[in-house]
């Protein structure tokens, strides 16, 4: 037994807070479950200057058929404190226990792809790979997979997160492997040889070198033992016993240059972040990235009801901290404005997007791709 919920207890708001079915039992008892309402999603704080919201894909499984109507930023769609992501508009009965599931959803995708996407634009033009699947419960594996790539990771590391994602998989060789071969061979640097005897061509033969001696000795034996096929060496020492990363990197690079070995790429991985990564891009050919994504700061997205029905008209109400009525967002090069809806449009163009009406899809998803490639060309107009 794992202790997972399945997609029908969410879809059936089993996987709300209590005190949300406590609410629609007196609603009931009271007549008001099918008051009408508009619930607004929002971050009043961020721990970045700004954020990626992501996620919308599930939000749209969760409520797609009830008698709602959605509205949201496109997933992938940069935003900013108190900027509107999503409005949900229906009867409040209709998706009140759900609303544990749609934040739980929104701010854990929004909040691994923030941090993918300021890890990706640390990076630059290197290659960046998540391999932070092993910091998570394995049920939601793909989905910190979907959302790190659709955040601006170039690859990621699980074979189900992979396939789901249309994208060959991404991986070197673990310390086992040199160990094992240590053990059984009495010669570690065997294991190079035999991965490139196994693996197919089309997989890159990247050597791990650093499990027992000097990272540029054994950097240096991995490219004479397997010449023009060693595509690159990883090293996977975060906090390396000598203090600096970025020294043992240009030693590494050092040493297989002035042996004619200039073509070998480095990669780094094992606890890196942004801060890291800036460091060390100009030296670095590509970064594993695992931790830092899987459990980053929070993007605190919180739901507000906005407006209700009343005497079929819309009433601006909310509590005390927040902005009552219903809003739109828009995009003005390089700021956002929001203004009540309906407001002539001060610039720009208009971020809150219908997805739902009365519970049918509007219009067609981007793919995953599609998304990915969204969130790079704003990444390019940003800074950390």
């Amino acid at each position: 037994m794992f202790y997972i919920a399945s997609p029908e207890d969410i879809i059936a708001g089993r996987t709300t807070d209590v005190y949300f079915v406590r609410t629609v039992e007196v609603l009931k008892t009271a007549n008001l479950a099918e008051t009408r309402v508009r619930a607004e999603f929002h971050a009043s704080t961020l721990p970045y200057k700004w954020a990626l919201f992501t996620g919308l894909r599930e939000v749209i499984e969760v409520l797609k058929g009830r008698r709602i109507t959605l509205y949201a930023l496109p997933e992938g769609t940069v935003f900013y404190e108190n900027d509107p992501v999503i409005v949900i508009e229906g009867p409040y009965g209709e998706f009140a226990t759900l609303e544990t599931a749609i934040l739980g959803i929104v701010r854990h995708y929004s909040s691994i792809s923030t941090k993918a996407a300021r890890v990706k634009k640390a990076a630059g033009d290197k290659t960046c790979l998540y391999f932070g699947a092993r910091a998570l419960h394995p049920a939601i594996q793909p989905m910190a997979d979907r959302a790190a790539y659709i955040g601006g990771c170039d690859g990621v590391a699980t074979v189900m997160g992979a396939q789901l994602l249309g994208i060959k998989p991404s991986g070197t060789m673990p310390h086992a492997l040199m160990i094992l071969f240590r053990a059984a061979v009495g010669d570690h640097t065997a294991a190079w040889v035999w991965f490139d005897k196994s693996m197919p061509p089309d997989v890159p033969r990247v050597a791990l070198v650093d499990t027992f001696y000097d990272e540029r000795e054994e950097a240096l034996t991995a490219a004479k033992l397997l010449g023009d096929k060693l595509h690159g060496v990883r090293l996977d020492t975060p906090r390396s016993r000598r203090g600096d990363m970025k020294k043992i990197v240009e030693e590494v690079r050092w040493t297989l240059d002035i042996h004619g070995y200039r073509d070998v790429k480095i990669f780094v991985s094992g606890g890196v972040d942004e801060v890291q990564i800036s460091a060390l891009r100009d030296l670095v050919d590509g970064f594993g990235v695992g931790t830092a994504i899987s459990f980053p700061p929070s993007i605190d997205i919180a739901m507000d009801i906005v407006e209700v029905e009343v005497g079929g008209r819309w009433t601006p109400i909310t509590k005390r901290g927040k902005l009552p009525g219903f809003k739109q967002l828009y995009r003005c090069g390089g700021r956002h404005v929001t203004v009540p809806w309906g407001a002539p449009p001060p610039c720009g163009e208009p971020l809150l997007i219908k997805w739902l009406e009365n519970g049918e899809l509007l219009r067609d998803l981007p793919n995953d791709g599609e998304i990915r490639e969204y969130v790079l060309k704003q990444l390019s107009q940003l800074e950390l």
